[in-house]
């Protein structure tokens, strides 16, 4: 560890120097030490290899997180909050007679080969939120040939326009998806719909070449939810190797894992400003799928005759019901005018709900603070709003997330999942370099 070792002399010297008592001049000097060791590429520092080409070290602490994350992390899988996750999981699949782990989306009357076409062909953009599957359908139906990957590899700047994205941030990455993904199909002589059939119907072979196709954007996460769609949504069947694909790992799913406590680090997870080429995003993202597959195991041993063929078809309640509904602020204290407390699902609410209810006058009140649903008997009140238990796929009387209880025992309901800051592009690492002594470089907005 001789690059952190060297910033704790410097600074510990600094220190020394000044008998204990920072003047000016000291704190300038421990400021730059600081900097120097974080942010700045000192000449002859070496290379690291990322996407297929070599990248200067950004800094002294960038070589030292390179090599030493993993043993600094040390991230673990227990065994025993996974058995006490699946006990759960099992419950939520009893109360629902196993609904809770069915996504079927509004495929707005597309057929199978459709289907696929359009999903194939936009599951590898972020379209972060702003375009639904029956949305991009709807543009599908208004014109098919927008979704012919031979016209999307001659102009991939049409199709992102077409489709609806240019709004969006980092189009140079999303006009390369585009044109990859594209190319793969060509490459291989294959539609959309027929290309399982190039892998012999196992998915872990195309799962395993989309990865690896340079530059269509296919990671681990949008590869495994393509193909889950592909086998929830009866577009293939017949296939080998579902039983091989993870859960989608996500910041929901991540956050769920280390709340429950079945994927534990040994200090909270960085920021993503020290995460430099997003070593401990993977290292996380990594652990966090095989924790999830851990509790399918366990089910699956357990359970056996329950029909959870594949870890990925726990991703829609992880990530939809627990991550994104149950496991947030979603429940808020309130002080009426006249001094009592109560709480409320809505943020923008500006009366007792109390006094209305008793005397239907309404009083003014206001927030004094914001939590989680899991953390008071009240809870209920913000889950009774989720979407999920107003479904039909719940049960009556669903008033609590289905993990209150792990959390409390196994896990720490604060830990937050890591974030992301892009290697590439305009507002990425590899445009934020400085050499030591120039001052300046950094993220851009």
């Amino acid at each position: 560890m001789d690059e952190l070792n060297q910033f704790a002399t410097n600074i510990a010297g600094l220190y020394n120097a000044s008998s204990g008592k920072l003047d000016l001049p000291t704190a300038r000097k421990i400021v730059e030490e600081i900097n120097t060791f974080l942010y700045t590429s000192p000449s002859n520092i070496g290379f690291v290899y990322e996407f297929g080409q070599n990248f200067p070290y950004f800094s002294s602490f960038h070589k030292y997180w390179h090599l030493h994350h993993r043993e600094i992390l040390n991230l673990q899988i227990s065994d025993e909050a996974c058995e006490s996750v699946a006990d759960s999981l099992h419950e939520v699949y009893v109360r629902t007679d196993g609904k809770a782990f069915t996504e079927i989306y509004d495929t707005n009357g597309l057929s199978a080969e459709e289907i696929c076409k359009v999903r194939l062909l936009t599951a590898n953009q972020d379209f972060r939120g702003s375009r639904s599957f029956k949305q991009l359908s709807e543009v599908y139906l208004s014109d098919p040939t927008i979704f012919d990957e031979q016209l999307i590899l001659e102009s991939p700047e049409d199709f992102i326009k077409s489709i609806g994205i240019t709004s969006l941030s980092q189009n140079d990455k999303r006009v390369r998806y585009a044109n990859r993904i594209s190319q793969f199909l060509v490459e291989n002589n294959s539609s959309p719909y027929n290309i399982i059939k190039v892998f012999n119907n196992d998915v872990t072979l195309l799962r395993d070449a989309l990865i690896a196709y340079e530059g269509a954007g296919y990671g681990n996460k949008k590869t495994d939810m393509f193909i889950r769609d592909m086998i929830v949504l009866g577009v293939w069947n017949n296939i080998k190797g579902f039983d091989k694909i993870n859960v989608a790992s996500d910041v929901n799913t991540i956050k769920v894992a280390l709340r429950t406590g079945i994927l534990r680090s040994e200090i909270p997870l960085i920021s993503s400003f020290l995460d430099i080429f997003c070593y401990q995003y993977g290292y996380v993202d990594e652990t966090n799928a095989l924790a999830w597959r851990r509790v399918w195991e366990i089910w699956k041993e357990k359970y056996p005759n329950e029909s959870i063929s594949s870890p990925c078809l726990l991703d829609y309640f992880i990530y939809n019901v627990v991550g994104k509904q149950f496991c947030k602020i979603a429940l808020y204290s309130f002080e009426c005018e006249c001094g009592h407390q109560f709480y409320w699902h809505s943020a923008r609410n500006q009366t007792c709900q109390v006094c209305y209810e008793k005397t239907k006058q309404r009083n003014k009140a206001k927030i004094t603070h914001r939590i989680m649903p899991c953390n008071v008997d009240e809870g209920y009140i913000a889950i009774d709003k989720t979407s999920f238990v107003k479904s039909e796929i719940a049960t009556p009387n669903y008033r609590q997330c289905p993990f209150k209880h792990i959390c409390e025992q196994y896990g720490n309901k604060d830990l937050m999942p890591p974030k992301s800051i892009s290697i590439m592009g305009q507002t990425g690492w590899n445009s934020a370099y400085t050499t030591k002594n120039s001052g300046g470089g950094g993220l851009m907005a």
